[in-house]
């Protein structure tokens, strides 16, 4: 298992965006966080097995109704021995 950041860019803060990954990824059970940024992105951490990326991404990419993702950037985070407890919001 691997910590995995995914930057997603659009139109993506104040459209609920946070909330309905936060809600889809509790679900599916993956460990980590959510957050808006200063510069308009949204950053994601999430603990996951290489064949979950995936479907992460999906839900990523699918986003809330209102939202527009435009591009999604993906690294392995190397250092992150953090130990999450569920999936939340960051403020």
């Amino acid at each position: 298992m691997e910590s995995y950041r995914f930057l997603i860019t659009g139109t993506v803060q104040h459209v609920y965006y946070r909330k309905f990954v936060s809600q889809a990824l509790m679900r599916q059970q993956v460990q980590g966080y959510v957050r808006n940024l200063p510069d308009g992105q949204v950053e994601v951490i999430a603990r996951l097995w290489e064949e979950d990326v995936d479907a992460v991404l999906a839900i990523l990419n699918q986003g809330s109704p209102p939202s527009e993702v435009e591009a999604i950037v993906t690294e392995v985070l190397e250092d992150d021995d953090i130990i999450y407890d569920g999936f939340e919001i960051r403020y």
